[in-house]
């Protein structure tokens, strides 16, 4: 079964991969795909709500776009294992191959978020950030775990 979630009309899914699981995020812009890719990153962890109590800044700054994105995944990993905390809401600026983002989450509760697995990291396994014809961004890649 391949997870998926909309907001108007674009979004976050999951794709299937052999060992690991693929994020995907698409929408109107590169940050907006961003953004839609680390929801899906987070329903990897869980499916619960997470309180967006504390806010937690990340930079980050690559060489190209799909680079950025591996990146700004690699970061919000990082932030989850280093601070011990799940988040819920994102908010990416890009300006270049400069990114700024704001994560707001909570601390991980065991029993309320019923953790599923520990994303260890972002791969450049079926990695891609492009534009379609339409317009639509869409960035993904698969994520170890």
């Amino acid at each position: 079964m391949i997870a998926t979630g909309q907001i108007s009309g674009f979004g976050w899914e999951h794709f299937h991969h052999d060992a690991d699981i693929g994020v995907r995020g698409s929408g109107r812009s590169v940050a907006e795909a961003f953004e839609q890719a680390a929801l899906s990153l987070n329903r990897i962890i869980t499916d619960n709500t997470i309180a967006a109590d504390i806010r937690v800044e990340v930079e980050c700054r690559q060489s190209d776009l799909e680079l950025l994105f591996v990146d700004w995944l690699d970061a919000i990993i990082y932030e989850i294992a280093t601070r011990k905390m799940l988040f819920g809401c994102f908010a990416v600026r890009i300006e270049g191959l400069f990114l700024q983002g704001s994560l707001w989450g909570e601390p991980v509760d065991v029993v309320r978020h019923a953790p599923a697995c520990e994303p260890k990291g972002a791969t450049l396994t079926a990695l891609e950030v492009a534009r379609d014809d339409s317009g639509i961004w869409t960035a993904q890649c698969v994520i170890d775990v």
